[in-house]
């Protein structure tokens, strides 16, 4: 017996068991082929997909259902998830992820749902299994909990949708608030990369400014000059393994500088739209794959981008040593993002590396953007590439296989970026330093609200189903006569079906004439 009661039960109210007050219903699924969209039989609900706020969508029928729940009996889903519930907008047909509640005695959905959705928790901790958590019929039948008058289940009710509607409007004026923090970052963001955010900076220093083929010219100049400076250091370096004998890897070649064009773009006087490729002071690369080894040199988890920020400790020992992955080392300012999602809305999405005082190399999951710091400063491309600027054409590039978005160096490479000059950038940045830890704050301040409007909402639940939300009334009928009645109610309808059910088995008379 599994008993959900923590203290003693109030006056009047007894102890009983989901059967004690309801005919319950462990669904089962129908043949396949019996499933249709076109509304031929009943409706059918699966699982907990299916579940809304109260009642459930209804996207499927079956023609010949095996279990079937009643209008307004409580749906719970009894496989991962267990617990959540819903009511039956009518008549329908359940699958083997739900138990239907059809409550007796006068007792209503709402009583009996608000019960559920008060150890909601306590079920899902009862789940079992090794693919997946469930809940059988069995385990159901043994919970035990107190259940108290009836007419003390109709003050409860009212109490708990008195105070639910105020804790309802407190949560939907902060998910709007939500919801307008998110559209004021974006719109804080497309001024930033549209050269709103400062444009009275470039009118008060417009004779100082450079013209955006002057910017083109410096920043061919400067391409020039590092990769010279690249050229030089690898020939130094060949000329030291030479000398050491050969040993060890061979320096490697910088790839041959490309050549830069500008892209035709909408973006202010002074600014010009290249390339990501032609940002980058190295050739965008994907990282490399390698199995788990005690002891190797630590790679980073794909779980390291999730947060708001990198977390180089989401790491683990890959099967390779450091100069294997040398090519791999990540180094502070380098961008790296998630070549893969099973959310559109989640692929692309980078974190700038911040200062280090460990080494990692980054996985096969992940692509570097090793910006230009010459015109491009990190800080600028990460927030940039954050915004719907790059993200718009991440998700028109994004490409599905086997349920994942993904996106390819081809497609990087060729996405384009807003740049301005570096004092520009540095101002940007400054701004946006600024006003979006703001921003981020009060959203946080908002999911915290949220979260307290939840415990608050089983706060009630729980003082409503141990007695302490409305005040007993001696003068109600005990639940104890309420207990019987269903019981008797119980055993003379089974009584009368056992009957019907013999008179179909009763053998027709034979005659023998």
């Amino acid at each position: 017996m599994i008993n959900f009661n923590d203290s003693e039960l109030p006056i009047g109210w007894s102890e009983c068991g989901f059967n004690d007050i309801s005919d319950m219903v462990m669904g089962q699924s129908p043949p396949s082929s019996t499933y249709n969209r076109n509304g031929e039989g009943l409706p059918f609900f699966q699982g907990k997909t299916e579940f809304q706020s109260l009642y459930p969508s209804i996207e499927k029928y079956c023609s010949e259902p095996n279990k079937v729940a009643q209008k307004d009996a409580v749906l719970m889903s009894v496989r991962a998830p267990v617990g959540p519930t819903n009511i039956a907008p009518e008549k329908c047909c359940i699958g083997r992820g739900l138990a239907a509640f059809h409550p007796l005695g006068g007792i209503s959905t709402s009583y009996l749902i608000y019960l559920l959705r008060s150890i909601e928790k306590k079920l899902a901790k009862g789940g079992t299994g090794t693919t997946f958590s469930a809940i059988n019929k069995q385990y159901i039948e043994e919970l035990r909990f107190g259940v108290p008058p009836l007419d003390e289940q109709y003050r409860i009710v009212a109490k708990i949708e008195e105070l639910f509607s105020e804790l309802d409007k407190g949560i939907e004026s902060l998910k709007t608030a939500r919801e307008q923090l998110k559209v004021y970052r974006q719109a804080l963001l497309k001024h930033a990369f549209e050269g709103k955010l400062t444009e009275q900076w470039r009118k008060d220093n417009a004779e100082r400014l450079e013209t955006a083929d002057q910017l083109l010219e410096r920043i061919k100049q400067e391409r020039v000059a590092r990769y010279q400076q690249q050229l030089d250091a690898w020939k130094a370096a060949v000329k030291q393994w030479e000398a050491n004998g050969k040993e060890g890897k061979k320096p490697r070649k910088p790839k041959a500088l490309q050549t830069i064009a500008p892209i035709d773009g909408q973006v202010p006087n002074g600014w010009l739209s290249l390339q990501v490729g032609d940002c980058l002071i190295i050739p965008l690369s994907n990282g490399r794959s390698v199995k788990d080894r005690d002891g190797g040199f630590p790679v980073l988890r794909l779980t390291a981008l999730k947060g708001e920020k990198i977390c180089l400790s989401e790491r683990k020992n890959g099967d390779w040593d450091r100069e294997q992955a040398e090519d791999y080392i990540v180094k502070e300012g380098d961008f790296l993002l998630s070549r893969g999602n099973g959310s559109k809305s989640l692929v692309g999405l980078g974190k700038l590396v911040p200062s280090m005082d460990i080494e990692v190399a980054y996985p096969d999951t992940m692509v570097r953007l090793k910006p230009n710091t010459d015109y491009l400063r990190s800080e600028y491309l990460a927030q940039v590439w954050n915004s719907r600027v790059i993200r718009n054409q991440i998700e028109r590039s994004a490409r599905t296989t086997a349920g994942i978005y993904k996106i390819n160096q081809k497609h990087i490479g060729e996405f384009v970026l807003p740049i301005c000059s570096l004092k520009e950038q540095e101002l940007i940045i400054s701004r946006l330093s600024e006003a979006l830890p703001v921003i981020e704050q009060m959203t946080k301040e908002t999911e915290s609200g949220l979260k307290r409007s939840e415990a608050l909402r089983q706060s009630i639940l729980k003082k409503a189903f141990s007695g302490q939300l409305v005040p007993q009334d001696p003068n109600d009928e005990p639940a104890s006569v309420l207990l019987e009645r269903i019981a008797q109610e119980k055993a003379e309808a089974a009584a009368k079906s056992q009957k019907a059910r013999a008179a179909k088995k009763k053998p027709k008379k034979r005659n023998f004439s």
